[in-house]
């Protein structure tokens, strides 16, 4: 779990992340009221997409949020630190010898497969009563989930299922953010079959992009992820999330160039004539994506200086290292020390990741422990 720097951690560092929960918060009120009535969770694994759970978490709860999902059993645990009477999913399920640790912490376990659903059949009868679980389903992913056949014969058997005491139901879309594939509607009919055999238990399949494929992908709630941290959930029109996160660099060297010349490893951009030169303390040890400059004629990228001007990422980005051309900020408003924010007005997450041939994912959950992570807005809720 990510903890707030201090004002001396924020002195020392080359880059800073800065979260705004407020923004986190509009933009789960934003899905609650696309979702029309389902309950809206939220997905904090992989350190809240790496921004902080706890920190993301908190003020979501503040918020009303009262579900949560993560990934590993240990995000869990620290979850439940920090959120002492939320509902926790675990979307791995547990490990063989691992259940006694899902009750201890009171977490739910999402139960993928038949060996995880008779290890926490024989758990649950070692301590003679129920313990409540979750169960996915595979309506078309063929990733996680049981099978129909697996589905019917654990339904077949009333015992059983008492035992699990499932409070949830869920299945994932393959192809939610392409929304006229076909997939989606197979998989939401599969699904609707599933949720109707199993009545009373709430059912949930739809994730960020799922939410806006309309109500019969809703169910009973819904999950979003990356739509909470300000990525698009649908690709190809506006975004209708409110950015979250800004990064900062700060400068460390500004060169004036007076005449043509290369810059940086493989002397791939060179400099028309000339100009100025800021280089940034950022790099793909960072979680900035060496492959960001590899594309800089089809996907530009633009940092914002002093919330005005663009400077435009030039030459490779390197371990440490980044270099923008300032030419267009006036001399006496920029010097060493200052700030360039790479993520902010000119570059979004989502056009970051279009630029290093990724996703906004992957593109924020690279964003390494090097920089530290500053939360604005934390009392928004």
């Amino acid at each position: 779990m990510s903890l707030a720097p201090s004002p001396a951690a924020l002195a020392r560092a080359g880059a800073v992340l800065t979260v705004d929960l407020g923004a986190v918060v509009a933009n789960w009120r934003a899905l609650q009221a696309r979702a029309e009535g389902a309950e809206t969770a939220a997905v904090v694994k992989a350190d809240a997409y790496g921004l902080g759970a706890a920190a993301v978490a908190q003020a979501l709860s503040r918020a009303g949020c009262r579900s949560f999902f993560v990934a590993h059993l240990e995000e869990g645990i620290a979850l439940r630190r920090a959120l002492p009477e939320a509902r926790i999913f675990v979307l791995h399920g547990p490990n063989p010898g691992t259940e006694v640790e899902f009750a201890a912490a009171r977490l739910i376990p999402v139960l993928n497969g038949m060996e995880q659903v008779e290890g926490w059949l024989a758990f649950v009868a070692g301590r003679g009563r129920p313990v409540p679980a979750a169960l996915q389903v595979d309506t078309g992913m063929t990733r996680l989930g049981l099978s129909r056949a697996e589905f019917d014969a654990l339904r077949a058997d009333p015992a059983r299922m008492r035992a699990l005491d499932p409070q949830l139901l869920m299945s994932h879309f393959a192809c939610a953010d392409s929304p006229d594939h076909p997939l989606n509607r197979q998989q939401a009919e599969r699904f609707a079959a599933f949720a109707a055999d199993l009545p009373g238990v709430t059912a949930s399949l739809s994730a960020s992009s799922g939410i806006f494929l309309g109500a019969a992908a809703r169910f009973g709630l819904v999950r979003p992820g990356i739509a909470l941290y300000g990525g698009n959930p649908t690709p190809g029109a506006e975004n209708p999330m409110a950015p979250v996160v800004t990064l900062s660099a700060k400068i460390i060297q500004i060169q004036e160039m007076d005449r043509p010349q290369t810059v940086g490893y493989g002397a791939t951009w060179a400099a028309p004539g000339r100009g100025r030169l800021a280089t940034v303390a950022l790099g793909y040890a960072d979680g900035f994506l060496r492959a960001i400059g590899n594309h800089p004629d089809t996907h530009p990228v633009f940092a914002t200086v002093k919330g005005t001007w663009k400077a435009r990422l030039v030459g490779r980005i390197s371990m440490d290292l980044a270099t923008f051309d300032i030419s267009a900020v006036p001399e006496d408003r920029i010097r060493p020390g200052d700030t360039v924010d790479v993520i902010g007005k000119y570059a979004s997450i989502d056009a970051l990741a279009d630029a290093g041939q990724t996703i906004s994912y992957e593109l924020l959950t690279r964003l390494g422990p090097r920089l530290p992570r500053l939360y604005r807005n934390g009392d928004a809720s």
